[in-house]
């Protein structure tokens, strides 16, 4: 895409300086460089001023507990990458119900941040009757245009226009309602067509974004129930470690000898098919190439594609759901270790620890860090691929990646490691069973046979059958086409209406 639409002029009269408070700072002098003139202002699409009770509000450490009904919803739940919120551990936080406040959080809200991760933005998938606001971010009463908005929010023009409407510099950047002053261009020709068109796109989106979470907590929820239900008859009883297993293992630098670990472990020796550890199932593994400039000598970074760089994805850009969030691109001419079709890639230290996915497509020129770990499959067995990917992202869930490794969420593990993830040896169909909800090879996106009035039923259908693979392959397809689209818009072009 093209983005920058914020103008830094070459020269500026005091006139224009005196208007901005007699800043001298450029931050505060560029402006917007929008060539369709036709727009309003975001607070425009709501239905009525924004009140006080709109806003979430702080409850205060001493109000945070491990475990309740209810939650507190904070900022980082908001991402860029998604349409809707991410719920984990670190974004809602568990509190006392008696301080908790309804703000009665319906399927189809809206929530904008003003604080630290300001103007993003996020639709509610489902109702969140147990959770609240945190004081960062405000419910937006807006009903009409409600994904035209949304959309709008989410691109570029939105967020450069804030950057330079909100000052710099702060530790912590304060938006207030600043964002109900940005503009946004509505289309000059095929006005409700363009209109529909983006509300589709924006919708198809969301609905594949919620969709993937579905798939995923389908896939937890299948191997737990086959394991926890066929078990053999010996009963696991937990005992403190002996010498002679800190012998065995020869760690003192783990959580191995936890009852968690020891319960979720023994159920997984215990499943009534049998286990093997994840190296004698028939798994090796490669490190990726150490990026360090003293390793690899120079190196150019590029967010965008540039013929002949390596396509680069590192494991804090692995969704915990199984896709790639985005990739970056690297140009050196050092030799970098490649990833396969049906390589497993395993974050193995820092925020992408335990993350996974599967390389379904024959890829050329891809590569990963040091911290990105090839679990290579010498059965040549994408089914079984899957499923041992699925199996970690499982075991991810339960902290066991936590417990084998070393130094909890923030540590490492490493492949020296992997002999102690113990995997059920599921039968084919259930494998399969598992698999196809990762990624179904018999989808295929017609997305030529779609037209305005048969989209959603059409997208619908074929996220009927989709896995993760294709739900999010398509989600960036959906996303590159209304970008480009809100493009045109701002560009004052006509849009071609095509999927």
């Amino acid at each position: 895409m093209s983005n920058n639409y914020i103008k830094t002029p070459a020269a500026i009269s005091f006139s224009t300086i005196a208007t901005k408070d007699l800043t001298l700072s450029a931050s505060q002098l560029v402006e917007l460089d929008m060539p369709n003139k036709n727009y309003i202002y975001v607070k425009d699409f709501l239905y009525r001023p924004l009140k006080r009770t709109d806003l979430g509000e702080e409850v205060g450490s001493l109000s945070y507990i491990n475990k309740s009904t209810h939650y507190f919803l904070r900022a980082k739940s908001l991402q860029a990458h998604s349409f809707i919120p991410e719920i984990t551990e670190e974004t809602a936080q568990p509190i006392l119900p008696t301080s908790f406040r309804q703000m009665n959080l319906k399927e189809g809200d809206i929530i904008i941040s003003k604080d630290s991760n300001i103007g993003e933005i996020v639709i509610l998938d489902k109702d969140y009757t147990n959770y609240m606001l945190s004081g960062a971010l405000y419910k937006l009463p807006v009903t009409k245009y409600k994904y035209y908005l949304l959309a709008f929010i989410k691109h570029p023009i939105f967020r450069e226009q804030l950057d330079f409407m909100v000052p710099k510099g702060a530790t912590i950047r304060h938006a207030k309602t600043i964002f109900l002053d940005c503009k946004i261009p509505l289309p000059n020709i095929h006005v409700d067509e363009t209109i529909k068109f983006i509300e589709l796109l924006t919708q198809a989106i969301i609905n594949k974004e919620r969709l993937i979470r579905e798939r995923h907590e389908k896939i937890l929820k299948l191997i737990e129930n086959e394991i926890v239900n066929n078990q053999k008859n010996s009963q696991y009883l937990y005992t403190l470690p002996r010498f002679s297993d800190i012998e065995k293992t020869k760690r003192l630098d783990t959580s191995l000898y936890c009852e968690e670990f020891q319960y979720w472990n023994n159920l997984v020796k215990n499943y009534t098919l049998g286990s093997i550890d994840i190296i004698s199932r028939g798994f090796t593994w490669v490190r990726g190439t150490s990026l360090e400039n003293g390793f690899i000598g120079t190196r150019i970074d590029s967010d965008k594609f540039i013929k002949g760089f390596h396509e680069l994805i590192l494991p804090t850009n692995i969704s915990q759901y199984g896709y790639v969030e985005k990739s970056t691109y690297i140009g050196t001419s050092a030799n970098l270790k490649t990833i396969k079709k049906g390589d497993i890639i395993f974050g193995g230290e820092g925020f992408g620890k335990g993350r996974t996915f599967v390389v379904i497509d024959d890829s050329h020129n891809v590569a990963t860090n040091y911290h990105g770990i090839r679990i290579i499959n010498k059965n040549n067995d994408i089914v079984e691929s899957i499923f041992i990917r699925c199996f970690l992202a499982f075991w991810r869930s339960k902290g066991m990646i936590d417990h084998i490794g070393v130094g909890g969420s923030g540590g490492h593990c490493a492949p020296s490691y992997f002999h102690l993830i113990e995997t059920p040896l599921f039968s084919t169909d259930k494998q399969k069973e598992i698999a196809v909800l990762y990624h179904n090879p018999d989808c295929i996106y017609n997305k030529h046979t779609f037209t305005l009035d048969s989209f959603l039923e059409l997208d619908n259908k074929y996220n009927s059958i989709a896995g993760i693979y294709e739900l999010d392959k398509t989600v960036k397809l959906l996303k590159n086409i209304l970008n480009e689209t809100i493009d045109a818009i701002v560009q004052d072009k006509d849009v071609h209406i095509s999927f």
